[in-house]
């Protein structure tokens, strides 16, 4: 046993001197006011695997023009959106019905889409390939057939899993990309360093103010999250704030109805919510068939928000002063529009001053990230 024993350290000692040791990453420094992230036992992160998802996410011969890849969309220097696009271009500059939401952060979120249709980073990875006003393959086999061939591809996926030829699937692709986005993971913000690093003059008077409003009468904090030693800025839920579906809400019944008996698969879920602008505005209920979900959609996180307008899951509200005054005035971005019947409980007027709305929308500039100031979108 004791020679076992000897063995495996002197084994292990040779591959450390060698610089033979598998390159598994190292746990992520958590960032001020994050949580330590959590990885899925059945993709666990290694550095050639996110390099591997890095080249993946870059490449534009995944689409059917060549020039449309999964970066185009989640631009690293828009903070992974396609800011100030209203809602997103694929080929042929098509455009579908909803606004890019940030990969930032997205280690932490439950469930993907605007809608929560995908249940994780490697499901959610599949359907833009084959959105035809996204990527535009009629099937995944151009993406095997390039993954298969390519001498890099070949290699890095024969290294990192083992498989080769017709052995490397989807599955080894999305989990590739699934672990480079899950390295995007960002806080230290001005705001992290004032409440949970100590530094009274991270924030300015105004943005403290604001964070009182924040947590306060304005009542923020109830969907995007502060914990007293961290802040997602999400609940990982989803609710109806009185964003598009008040365009289409006398149309509503029949819609839903008409959706319900379609009976659309998961896949035909993805391209209709993107194609129709009313099939769109039903939010979570296109996945979950409830009622209740009419209209809803996953919480934003606010996490370097000042970079990332316009805003809400169709880009309709373009400044967060639009943001937070659709917010005062009770669900409706215009005061006096009547609120839709649909309308997550909560949602009422907040009774706040231009003052408040001032500092609130300051405090959401303290929000962003140092990675990430100076980036397009700062104010």
């Amino acid at each position: 046993m004791r020679k076992a024993i000897l063995l495996l350290f002197i084994t292990a000692g040779f591959l450390v001197l060698t610089g033979l040791t598998p390159k598994i990453s190292s746990a992520q420094t958590t960032p001020l006011g994050l949580p330590a992230a959590t990885y899925p036992t059945s993709n666990p992160q290694t550095t050639d695997k996110v390099a591997l998802g890095e080249k993946l996410f870059d490449d534009t011969r995944f689409s059917t023009t060549g020039k449309i890849s999964c970066a185009t969309c989640h631009d690293r220097l828009k903070v992974f959106t396609d800011s100030p696009l209203k809602v997103s271009e694929g080929i042929n500059k098509l455009t579908g019905t909803r606004n890019a939401p940030t990969i930032v952060n997205s280690v932490f979120f439950k469930k993907l889409f605007w809608d929560g249709r995908s249940p994780d980073l490697e499901d959610q990875a599949l359907h833009p390939f084959v959105n035809p006003v996204e990527m535009g393959l009629k099937d995944h086999q151009p993406i095997l057939s390039i993954v298969r061939s390519d001498p890099e591809y070949a290699n890095a996926f024969k290294a990192i899993f083992g498989k080769q030829g017709e052995g490397i699937t989807m599955k080894e692709v999305t989990r590739a990309i699934a672990a480079f986005e899950r390295t995007k993971i960002s806080g230290n913000s001005p705001f992290d360093r004032w409440r949970y690093g100590g530094q009274e003059d991270a924030l300015t008077p105004a943005q403290k103010r604001g964070f009182d409003v924040f947590i306060n009468q304005g009542r923020c904090v109830s969907c995007h999250v502060v914990e007293q030693t961290q802040a997602l800025f999400i609940d990982n839920r989803f609710h109806n704030v009185g964003v598009g579906i008040n365009d289409i809400q006398e149309t509503v019944p029949e819609l839903a109805v008409e959706f319900l008996n379609a009976q659309v698969t998961a896949s035909e879920v993805d391209i209709k919510v993107l194609t129709d602008k009313r099939s769109s505005e039903l939010g979570r209920f296109a996945v979950t068939r409830t009622f209740n979900d009419l209209g809803s959609f996953k919480t934003p996180t606010l996490r370097n928000i000042a970079l990332t307008a316009p805003y809400m899951h169709d880009g309709s509200l373009k400044t967060l002063r639009d943001v937070v005054v659709h917010y005062n005035n009770g669900g409706v971005t215009v005061e006096g529009d009547p609120v839709n019947d649909f309308l997550s409980g909560g949602i009422r007027p907040l009774n706040l001053t231009d003052a408040q709305i001032n500092d609130l929308v300051a405090f959401m500039e303290a929000l962003t990230s140092p990675e990430f100031a100076g980036t397009t979108g700062q104010k």
